[in-house]
């Protein structure tokens, strides 16, 4: 009788840890691919508008790499509701001068301007940098010094967020972003 109770109690030990190996396994192989969808989507995201970045800074000498962690940074990778609803990939404001198209954002309780494609956003940014006089310190420096760029831009006002500078440069690192800048 205890043989019997003893070898239930093995099996049943036995099928547990089998069970639990088999949860990690499976819990270990759902976060890979999701963090291989991010990577996807990361990969997806930059060539789709790095054309646009690398000409948009020839045009107007915003640096691609500044442009394209930005994009990123503010809009998820396109996914935000302002990117996919107003084709506003930047997170910029109406202001006071603004007399095109607007989006209101109702979880922020504030007006965005809205853009008919995601180009033309990428487009009217380097614009709205390049024409607003307190970004102008920005562009006495190269297009390679992303670091300068991306500290520059908190400074002028851009983002009210002390760590929105490292956000940028933590992005421009990981994807490489700065090899658009040459």
């Amino acid at each position: 009788m205890y043989a019997t109770l003893s070898r239930l109690l093995v099996i049943s030990l036995l099928f547990s840890l089998s069970a639990c190996h088999l949860l990690e396994v499976a819990n270990n192989n759902n976060s890979n691919s999701s963090s291989g969808s991010a990577t996807a989507t990361a990969s997806a995201y930059i060539e789709r508008f790095k054309p646009i970045a690398i000409a948009e800074m020839k045009r107007t000498g915003v640096p691609a790499s500044i442009k394209m962690a930005q994009a990123i940074l503010e809009s998820g990778y396109g996914r935000s509701e302002l990117a996919k609803k107003a084709n506003n990939h930047f997170g910029i404001k109406c202001g006071s001068g603004w007399t095109g198209k607007t989006y209101q954002l109702r979880s922020k309780n504030a007006c965005f301007r809205a853009y008919s494609s995601a180009e033309e956003s990428f487009r009217q940014h380097s614009d709205f940098l390049r024409n607003g006089s307190r970004y102008a310190n920005l562009f006495k420096l190269k297009t390679t010094d992303y670091k300068g760029w991306a500290k520059g831009l908190r400074k002028a006002g851009y983002a009210t967020s002390s760590s929105y500078p490292s956000k940028l440069i933590e992005l421009i690192e990981r994807y490489r972003l700065h090899q658009y800048d040459q």
